[in-house]
């Protein structure tokens, strides 16, 4: 939620923030973040919701997630998914991808269309 001093109100429909970026986590070509909650609007619970857009032959590096953990929803297109043990896995519109705490994982766009995904990285419970 915003705050609109002209008007001395909360705005609470906005458009999402875009951001693009290169080389992602050490991957190849351009990907897009259209920001759906800030990390403060998370709460403390979690750091990115998001839609991620990977453009055609572009991918996200191999990363490992510590203390959170990172559903994917693939909303378009076909990727490759590779997790922990290099293990790579084709997934298409539908298709739930879970990374859990502790886990690595990356995620390729070898086609020539746009490949998006909603993308959710919250925090693992506090034992």
């Amino acid at each position: 939620m915003g705050y609109d001093r002209r008007k001395g109100i909360d705005i609470m429909v906005r458009k999402t923030n875009v951001v693009v970026q290169q080389k992602v986590r050490g991957g190849e070509g351009t990907v897009e973040f259209h920001h759906i909650l800030k990390e403060e609007e998370l709460y403390g619970h979690g750091k990115l919701y998001a839609k991620v857009v990977i453009k055609p032959h572009s991918s996200i590096g191999m990363h490992q997630h510590v203390g959170n953990t990172e559903p994917y929803y693939v909303l378009k297109g076909t990727g490759i998914f590779v997790d922990n043990d290099g293990s790579r896995t084709e997934v298409h519109t539908g298709d739930v991808c879970v990374i859990e705490p502790g886990q690595s994982h990356s995620m390729e766009n070898n086609t020539d269309e746009d490949f998006e995904m909603m993308a959710l990285i919250y925090n693992e419970a506090a034992k």
